[in-house]
């Protein structure tokens, strides 16, 4: 396992809007629900998105559609997490009451796998990585807990642990089989390299609960939350961004970065500064996706993308 880490030390601010795709604007799209969205995601067949309710809605080049109610029960659990495997074509969820479900994008199939273990407290997030043997599950517990299974969540192949102090993990995501990153609501962020142990990788001082992660290497760790907090890991410090006073809920880093919070408020960083976008909602947002086209979700069944 890797020690622990060093403290922040460094700070950004926001900057000014990248020249690259300038004419980019977020709009409104119509969707078959009221209810709040909480996670969206890129499949092989087009845009997802799980909310309240159980919902799973897909977006298509008519707009969007419910596909799903009542989550993998049927119960109406929400679904607060959502991730994809199997190359794109399985859409993992989980949320309350010990949901777990995948839905198979491509054939329509829904396989349960919820209260893994007779558990059934509200799961958070949800993180998969495939390896040679199918698939590892990793999901992000309600009572302070990582639920595990490294065989596609079979009856019987699921174990559990328990980072830190037992506060909520928000937030998990792997990027190799057994490699990646959880925040919990006690400022912590854990990093694990066998998918069952975990140690704390920091944030000394953070000041602010965290509640997304973007977990792409060991040194390459980005990590949002509360007060507009931005937290970034090259491997020997953490660098912070404030980015105002927003309660930031996910964040998606890549060529081109986005953040997402309360209020409607979108940050988008092409370069090396975040810069906040103008949107045309005050909802507030839970989750962010980039894609073909940008996509952001959030309550009263808001979806905006930029376009």
């Amino acid at each position: 396992m890797r020690g622990i880490a060093g403290t922040a030390v460094a700070t950004t601010v926001v900057g000014s809007a990248a020249a690259a795709d300038s004419d980019a604007e977020w709009t409104v799209e119509e969707t078959p629900t009221g209810s709040t969205i909480y996670d969206v995601e890129y499949t092989s067949n087009g845009a997802y998105a799980v909310g309240a309710g159980g919902v799973v809605l897909r977006r298509d080049e008519a707009g969007w559609t419910k596909v799903l109610d009542g989550g993998p029960t049927g119960n109406g659990n929400s679904l607060y997490g959502s991730d994809v495997s199997c190359h794109g074509s399985c859409l993992w969820f989980v949320g309350s009451s010990g949901a777990i479900g995948m839905f198979n994008v491509e054939t329509g199939n829904l396989e349960d796998y919820s209260a893994p273990m007779d558990v059934t407290n509200n799961f958070n997030d949800v993180s998969t990585r495939p390896t040679s043997n199918g698939t590892n599950v990793y999901v992000a517990g309600d009572s302070g807990k990582v639920y595990f299974s490294f065989d596609g969540g079979k009856t019987g192949t699921w174990n559990y642990t328990t980072p830190g102090s037992g506060s909520a993990v928000n937030a998990i995501d792997f990027f190799g089989g057994r490699d990646g990153h959880a925040v919990d609501g006690n400022k912590t962020v854990f990093e694990t390299d066998d998918g069952g142990t975990y140690e704390k990788t920091g944030v000394a001082d953070a000041n602010n609960n965290f509640f997304g992660v973007d977990s792409d290497a060991f040194d390459d760790v980005t990590v949002v939350g509360g007060g507009g907090t931005v937290l970034e890991w090259d491997g020997s410090k953490w660098t912070r961004a404030d980015l105002g006073d927003a309660q930031l809920r996910d964040v998606s880093v890549g060529e081109v970065s986005y953040t997402v919070g309360g209020g409607g408020a979108v940050f988008r960083r092409d370069g090396s500064k975040w810069a906040q976008e103008a949107t045309p909602t005050g909802d507030n947002l839970k989750s962010v996706v980039d894609g073909p086209t940008p996509l952001a979700v959030g309550a009263g069944g808001t979806i905006i993308a930029r376009k």
